[in-house]
């Protein structure tokens, strides 16, 4: 990333490195590496205000807009001095020197500066100007009066000589333009949720017309329509089961992967994953009316209103367009009856372009490229310029719970024989002697324990599905069942019940084994704490942060993991709409920060002040994030808090030195001190400025991470 290669790009090797094994397998959007020279700004999340769209390609208009400030630099007066830097005389002139003055300035006026002056007008459109209205002013009142100052000199007689500000001009823009650019080298690319919510749904679909069954492209499909769904199968659409039963693994709903039983009349919603049954279903809703369709929605809406939030730099800019505006105004009305038209006309053009500091525009990009930079060394990547000072203003961090604070993978924490001739290997060999071809997140972890145990797996054979409640099969001539707890309270038969609802009390997913027709033993699994999630909650806490769970998982399980971690603030049972609007309550409360992985969490990530991405969750979920964990580490969301507020500090002493000046120089430009002999020249506004760029610079380079988990 040009000059920032050393604290931001990072290759295939450093991205596996700090994927510690769970990026396995996944591109994130071509993170690596990543050339953005040549994207528009259309899309950068957090720089889709009304005024960038119109920036177009950065790198190429800055170049040329870079060569044609060259020449005006050359020719055209910095405040009317003249220079000498090594023999070489500035400005330079030659007969027709001033005519290619004016052809250069024009030139980069209407190719570098027109974006900034419409998108000013677009700011002001939307009743938000910000540093695109205070940039396009600038330029604007710097150009006219220096064609002006052209006219005057060149075409006219009896006239003074007019000072014009083509150095200025050109200057201003160019920094502006890299300004831009390097910040949206410092930013990522943003995903497109919905894109990727379309990509849970299967191309064709097997639909059912006069008892034949024929491949349609999914298009096809319309309300009413019979579908036909096989084992393994994504579900086309929303519908309803007209016939079969199975289970279907609702983690786009839920974000839980236990499967939800299925029978006859039940709902189905399109992109769950069918399991092990096959289904006819009928359609109930499509297209945008279906649940990936209300998913985008949400998603969409929630981004629409993030792009209008302000950053620091643009309310700055935005008070200074109006104080620049009325001072500059005030100055030409208040000296021209004394002074006369030209002089105070001169004053306030001084005014204005004082207002525009050169610094303003890179005294938030260069500490963004600093901080993205230090964060992505770091395995955080900053997709969101917005994203630090947001976080920095939190109060709330709200947690999705599995695969976020969770694992997200089954763990088996209980083996308890119910039998005396029975050992703890021994009923987790028979365990997964039926489970070892399930694909079922609980007969993973059986099989984890098992390998982990050493434990001799025998053979099984006649392995079946019993539908809704387990397996069933054949081990050294022995019929074995593994079932829950409602297929034996439904068949009368006599288990550890007390024993049982303990386990599940703990959040676990509990199985028993039935041995020809006795019950003797069971294995509990479920989804375990992740072991830095505890710490990373109490520096958060520790940090100001009220941390707060969101789940669609049951409120026992729940209630169980929160009190873990120490967690206080619990809501279960949530559908994505449901975390959606809690975002929103609590947004009214104070910032919002929200962490999530699945699917369902992307319409929260996108609706809170920064969405946070685990980087092994889904690519929907990281293409609606503003910040994505590549470790997928919980204490990295602790890490990004404080680096966040280490780089509001910076940036908010920036904004300092690149526009608190004008506390002084406003007002002394427009005279106000001047019936005591004290003025603002323009030759001394100029140097001011140019020592404030340098001061924003190196102050910018100071930032450094603070103490990381």
């Amino acid at each position: 990333m040009n000059a920032h290669d050393n604290e931001m790009k990072m290759d295939d090797t450093d991205m596996a490195a700090m994927a510690d094994g769970n990026m396995s397998g996944m591109d994130m959007h071509s993170m690596s590496g990543m050339d953005m020279d040549e994207m528009d700004m259309d899309g950068m999340p957090g720089m889709d205000d009304p005024g960038m769209k119109y920036m177009g390609n950065l790198k190429q208009k800055f170049w040329v807009s870079l060569g044609l400030m060259l020449i005006v630099v050359a020719l055209a007066p910095l405040m009317g001095l003249s220079v000498n830097i090594g023999g070489l005389h500035l400005p330079i002139t030659f007969p027709g020197s001033q005519w290619v003055l004016l052809i250069a300035a024009t030139a980069l006026f209407l190719y570098g500066g027109l974006p900034f002056i419409r998108g000013g007008i677009a700011e002001i459109r939307a009743h938000q100007p910000g540093m695109m209205a205070l940039i396009g002013l600038g330029i604007t009142v710097a150009y006219v009066y220096s064609v002006y100052a052209f006219v005057a000199n060149n075409l006219l007689t009896g006239h003074a000589h007019l000072m014009n500000f083509f150095w200025e001009l050109s200057t201003l823009i160019v920094i502006m333009l890299l300004g831009h650019w390097v910040e949206m080298n410092a930013v990522m690319k943003a995903g497109d949720a919905t894109a990727s919510l379309g990509q849970m749904l299967p191309d064709t679909v097997h639909m059912v017309h006069d008892g034949q069954v024929m491949d349609m492209p999914l298009a096809d499909v319309q309300v009413g329509s019979q579908l036909r769904v096989l084992a393994g199968e994504s579900i086309p659409a929303d519908g309803q089961i007209d016939d079969g039963s199975t289970s279907i693994n609702e983690a786009l709903v839920s974000g839980e992967s236990a499967p939800v039983s299925k029978t006859v009349g039940d709902q189905v919603t399109g992109g769950t994953v069918n399991g092990d049954g096959t289904i006819t279903m009928t359609v109930t809703a499509v297209g945008d009316d279906g649940f990936i369709g209300q998913i985008g929605h949400m998603v969409s809406d929630a981004q629409q209103q993030k792009s209008r939030a302000e950053n620091i730099a643009s309310r700055v800019a935005g008070w200074l367009f109006y104080i620049a505006l009325i001072v500059g105004l005030l100055t030409v009305a208040v000296w021209s009856p004394i002074n006369g038209f030209g002089p105070a006309l001169m004053m306030g053009v001084t005014v204005l372009i004082i207002a525009c500091p050169h610094a303003l525009g890179l005294a938030l990009p260069l500490v963004i490229v600093r901080a993205t930079g230090m964060s992505a060394k770091r395995g955080l990547l900053v997709r969101n310029r917005n994203a630090y000072e947001a976080t920095s203003k939190a109060h709330y961090v709200m947690f999705d719970k599995t695969g976020t604070l969770t694992t997200g993978h089954f763990t088996v924490n209980a083996v308890q024989p119910l039998v005396d001739d029975m050992t703890a290997n021994e009923l987790l060999a028979d365990f997964a002697a039926l489970e070892q071809s399930s694909t079922h997140p609980f007969a993973t972890g059986v099989m984890s324990a098992a390998k982990a145990q050493d434990v001799t797996v025998p053979a099984a054979t006649d392995v079946q599905t019993i539908q809704g409640a387990g397996l069933q099969g054949t081990v050294d001539g022995h019929k074995l069942l593994i079932v829950n707890a409602k297929y034996l309270d439904e068949h009368d038969v006599d288990y550890a019940h007390n024993q049982v609802q303990q386990l599940a009390a703990a959040g676990n997913t509990v199985s028993l084994l039935v041995v020809d027709g006795q019950v003797q033993g069971m294995i509990a699994a479920g989804d375990v704490a992740r072991p830095e999630a505890a710490s990373a909650i109490k520096g958060l806490k520790a940090a100001g942060l009220v941390p707060v769970m969101l789940t669609g998982d049951n409120q026992q399980t729940a209630d169980a993991v929160a009190q873990t971690l120490g967690i206080d603030d619990v809501h279960a049972e949530l559908m994505p709409a449901d975390k959606a609007q809690l975002i929103a309550d609590y947004q009214q409360r104070g910032g919002v920060l929200m962490v999530g992985d699945g699917i369902n969490d992307a319409p929260s990530l996108a609706g809170a002040d920064v969405g946070i991405a685990i980087g092994a969750g889904t690519d929907v979920a990281i293409d609606a994030a503003d910040v994505v964990l590549v470790s997928s580490k919980t204490t990295d969301i602790l890490n990004f808090v404080r680096l966040a507020q280490a780089t509001n500090r910076k940036l908010v002493q920036n904004i300092w030195w690149a526009a608190g000046y004008n506390i002084i120089a406003i007002p002394l430009a427009a005279g106000v001190l001047a019936p005591i002999g004290i003025t603002m020249p323009a030759a001394l506004g100029a140097v001011v400025m140019s020592l404030s760029a340098v001061i924003v610079a190196v102050n910018a380079m100071t930032l450094h991470a603070p103490h990381l988990e």
